[in-house]
């Protein structure tokens, strides 16, 4: 396995901006840092830098689920109306947990990823409710709740931002806490994640990188505080960074997050979707030779991320940008190391 290789290959082009990092039980095996972290000041990326990962919290909310159910708070066959105290609107009183977890809701989404002309319709929805006032789960309700089911819960994989918005949702009713608060102190703080937090973009720490987007009108460079959520949400937002990965990977293999019965079910294969992939409750898995890659993903305006382990190996590699369309390069990492 030349990690190097494969990395050259991926980057041919010279145009990613971020750290990516491939580390083994041992330390650090290969790593790169890449274009800045502040383009304007010209301040570089570090292996230390927090980055947005966007989609990638998704894998934070669904270990948090099963925290909750583990501890008897929460069974996968709850069903979401009878959890929550609002009018859910035209969602179906069938969902359950298993389902959203799962991506099986068929709910109506608010960010909806299969939408055809997709940023035209982002464009709209920041216009129609402004991403400052972005600031509690209960405000996404309204862009939630009067949308038509897509399909029978349970019937097919649809990916659902709205559904892991009503997972936090879930976690705040049943804990008591906000959903930033309980991922915080159920698993950020224990794991000691010390560059890993819900930080507000008009408030970040020092060493945070600037995600950039280009304007489709201008075409020049602009930071994303106007294009995403002013604090993540349980549908992403989260910020982190390389070595906090490489904590949480081994953490959770290792049993120190979940009990070993609960992460099997973390782990397990729900949903098939396609050859060799499938995903389970917050996480992707990806099968080839008898062995597997687990991982998560995330995009949105001037963020690009992805991460994976593979425990066999015990192999973590992520990568985390911020400028947008550059990290899907190196999903072919699940193939090639998997030989």
């Amino acid at each position: 396995m030349n990690i190097e290789k494969i990395w050259n290959s991926c980057n041919d082009s010279g145009q990613f901006s971020g750290v990516f990092s491939v580390t083994d039980e041992k330390g650090v095996v290969f790593e790169r840092c890449c274009g800045f972290r502040n383009i304007s000041e010209e301040l570089p990326n570090n292996r230390d830098t927090v980055f947005g990962i966007a989609s990638g919290t998704k894998m934070f909310t669904g270990l948090a689920v099963c925290k909750l159910i583990e501890a008897e708070k929460l069974s996968f066959d709850d069903k979401l109306w009878d959890i929550l105290p609002h009018d859910l609107g035209r969602i179906d009183k069938r969902v359950s947990l298993f389902h959203l977890l799962t991506h099986t809701s068929g709910i109506g989404d608010y960010f909806d990823e299969e939408w055809e002309n997709l940023y035209e319709k982002e464009q709209e929805l920041f216009e129609n409710y402004p991403v400052y006032l972005w600031e509690r789960l209960e405000y996404y309700l309204q862009m939630i709740t009067p949308l038509s089911p897509k399909f029978e819960p349970g019937s097919r994989f649809g990916y659902s931002n709205a559904g892991f918005i009503l997972l936090g949702l879930v976690i705040e009713a049943v804990s008591g806490k906000s959903y930033q608060q309980f991922v915080t102190d159920e698993i950020i703080l224990p794991l000691q994640l010390k560059r890993t937090g819900f930080f507000r973009m008009d408030s970040l720490p020092a060493n945070t990188a600037q995600g950039c987007t280009r304007d489709m009108t201008t075409g020049l460079l602009r930071t994303n505080i106007y294009s995403i959520p002013i604090i993540g949400a349980s549908d992403g937002g989260l910020f982190t960074c390389v070595k906090d990965l490489d904590i949480l990977w081994r953490s959770v293999f290792a049993a120190r997050v979940l009990s070993e019965n609960m992460l099997q079910a973390f782990l397990k294969p729900h949903v098939v979707r396609g050859e060799g992939k499938s995903y389970g409750l917050g996480v992707y898995r990806f099968d080839k030779n008898r062995d597997t890659a687990f991982y998560a993903v995330g995009a949105d305006f001037g963020v690009d991320f992805f991460t994976v382990y593979f425990p066999k190996l015990k192999i973590t590699a992520s990568a985390l940008g911020n400028t947008e369309n550059n990290n899907h390069m190196l999903i072919p990492l699940l193939s090639d190391i998997l030989g």
